[in-house]
């Protein structure tokens, strides 16, 4: 082994020791672990910033503009709510999750499926009070099990079939033959999941900021005539049981119903009254057939996609300060609508526009975002903030960008353009059809992940350029001797710790030439050996490194490195017993 390769080790087995043993962020780690062999001498600047410029890490980046697209229109919410329902157990929440999510994924590319998911699941985990470190690696593992059923589930899939192409071994694999293999495999992997999850998976449930804040609003918001929550009831709408907030009571045709049965069905122009915290509010304001009762809101000069929620602390100087809030015209003076608010942490039951405001009001206000900057310093206010993603969807356009994924996904599946090409066209349609603004695209980009992602190929280009890679393969092969269940079974296992190292791609390119040739040396179709190598190049559970949706999940459910190995351990030791049962017996030796 060459001085390059030994010291490519050396920082790998650093790389992991500091992923496992500390809490410093993933992507600080790999880039240093970059650096130490750019400074080194051990790969050049082109090749260890090569992956920052690598079309898969530009497609996912272009995803997620879609993916701000489907949030902002208000669509992921939509769509989810008919998928996820009120879940009975965790087991349940699971079940709902990851099965249609393995549906998805064995025809999309699974990066933009767990992409459009996760805030989708968030969301469900905050409403339900789940843990949501439960489901986001369920999410995760669902999709790479999916991908392994069709021949466009992955593109590790379409890769080994162009080697096979290209070398003459086969015409090419069918859409489905894969399926044999891959279905199984993902029906128990799912219901091993489900089943074992619950002692293997940390319930880490986010320190949620909401609990800890004390300021409770009553808040009004209408049912919009002819909207989708017209005939719902309280419950099937997700009315009843908000966190952090309750309905208090109903205004229909001047009469108050208090006490409200869940059963009750919704009427169009119903004025519901909630009470409750400020992040609440938001969801209030994010739910698809609710406005704002107040008639201010639609006085503002700016549209209503184009504002969000700010809180502001009414000071001394205030001039409206022993006025009645339509009295002071706030709306007028400041540009901005009262929707609540709470005097000493606590509501005030009287009409927005009755309440004679006092120093030290805490109000929850509808302005552009330019209301913080302009008002942050004033005198009239103590303090001033906005909420975070307070922006109400443009529930309008959520049909444009369901459309706009679904033409994504039809020209990459019949053939006509790569994902490249797709994601790209699809985030620039995403913004000239406005289903999410520039500032909103830059928003949604998750830089640390696409920085972990770019170092991770700078440092699996290093793996394979030292020849790495072949010495690990080579060594644990010939372990194997003569026997064809000790090759297929050490090829699966180098495979999978390979993945785990680089990415699944590089560890198929890397296994299938060797495949090959132990197929060759014992006489035998090459058929099985690239099989094996392509369920075992896609079966990364065992670090968040090995698989870009892995990674994208490591930060929204909370997970330490060593949460991954806990249950992919065992779900690559059943991925891969499954494998050397079933490959055989479909592809002869």
């Amino acid at each position: 082994m060459s001085l390059d390769a030994l010291l490519t080790l050396g920082v790998l087995v650093g790389v992991f020791a500091m992923l496992t043993l500390t809490r410093i962020a993933v992507d600080a780690v790999l880039v240093g672990g970059l650096i130490v062999l750019l400074l080194t001498g051990v790969v050049n600047a082109e090749a260890a910033f090569a992956g920052f410029s690598n079309p898969g890490l530009v497609t996912i980046a272009a995803l997620y503009i879609v993916v701000a697209g489907l949030r902002d229109t208000g669509a992921t919410q939509m769509l989810a709510t008919r998928v996820l329902r009120r879940p009975r157990s965790v087991p349940h929440a699971q079940a709902q999750l990851v099965l249609p999510t393995a549906l998805l994924s064995a025809f999309l590319n699974n990066t933009p499926v767990v992409a459009a998911l996760i805030p989708a699941v968030s969301d469900w985990c905050r409403k339900h009070g789940l843990s949501v470190s439960q489901l986001m690696m369920p999410l995760s593992f669902a999709a790479i099990l999916g991908g392994t059923c069709t021949l466009i589930g992955t593109s590790t899939n379409l890769l080994v079939n162009s080697l096979l192409v290209q070398q003459g071994i086969s015409d090419g694999l069918g859409m489905f033959e894969l399926a044999w293999v891959g279905l199984p495999i993902a029906l128990l992997g799912i219901g091993f999941m489900i089943g074992a999850s619950h002692w293997l998976l940390p319930d880490r449930t986010p320190a949620l900021g909401r609990m800890d804040n004390p300021r409770e609003y009553s808040v009004e918001m209408m049912v919009a005539a002819g909207g989708p929550l017209e005939g719902q009831t309280i419950e099937g709408a997700g009315l009843r049981q908000l966190p952090g907030m309750y309905l208090a009571e109903i205004e229909r045709d001047g009469h108050i119903l208090p006490a409200v049965s869940p059963r009750e069905p919704l009427q169009g122009e119903d004025r519901l009254v909630f009470v409750g915290i400020v992040d609440s509010v938001v969801d209030l304001q994010k739910t698809r057939g609710l406005v704002p009762a107040t008639e201010q809101i639609f006085k503002l000069d700016t549209p209503r996609r184009a504002r969000v929620l700010v809180e502001a602390v009414v000071s001394h100087s205030c001039p409206l300060v022993g006025m009645t809030i339509r009295d002071g015209g706030f709306r007028g003076q400041y540009n901005a609508v009262v929707l609540a608010v709470a005097r000493d942490g606590a509501r005030i039951q009287r009409k927005i526009g009755d309440i004679v405001l006092q120093p030290g009001d805490t109000l929850l206000l509808e302005a552009r975002p330019s209301f913080v900057a302009q008002q942050r310093h004033s005198r009239d206010f103590f303090l001033v903030s906005q909420v975070a993603d307070s922006q109400p969807p443009q529930h309008h356009r959520a049909y444009a960008a369901i459309a706009i994924v679904a033409g994504l996904v039809a020209v990459v599946t019949v053939g006509l353009t790569d994902i490249l090409h797709a994601a790209l066209g699809g985030a620039a349609l995403m913004l000239l059809a406005r289903c999410c603004t520039l500032g909103s695209a830059r928003k949604t980009l998750d830089w640390p992940l696409l920085v972990a992602i770019g170092a991770a190929i700078g440092i699996g280009a290093a793996v394979e350029q030292t020849g790495l890679a072949q010495a690990i393969a080579g060594g644990f092969i010939g372990l194997a001797g003569s026997s064809t269940y000790a090759a297929l079974t050490g090829l699966f296992v180098t495979t999978v710790l390979i993945s785990s190292m680089v990415t699944n791609n590089a560890a198929a390119v890397i296994m299938f030439p060797i495949a090959v040739s132990l197929a060759q040396g014992a006489s035998q179709s090459p058929m099985p050996y690239a099989i094996v190598v392509l369920v075992a190049a896609s079966a990364s559970f065992l670090t968040p490194i090995g698989y870009q949706t892995n990674l994208m999940v490591y930060g929204p459910g909370g997970y330490r490195f060593t949460d991954f190995l806990r249950l992919g351990a065992p779900l690559t030791l059943l991925v891969g017993v499954m494998t050397l049962l079933i490959v055989p017996w479909v592809w002869p030796l």
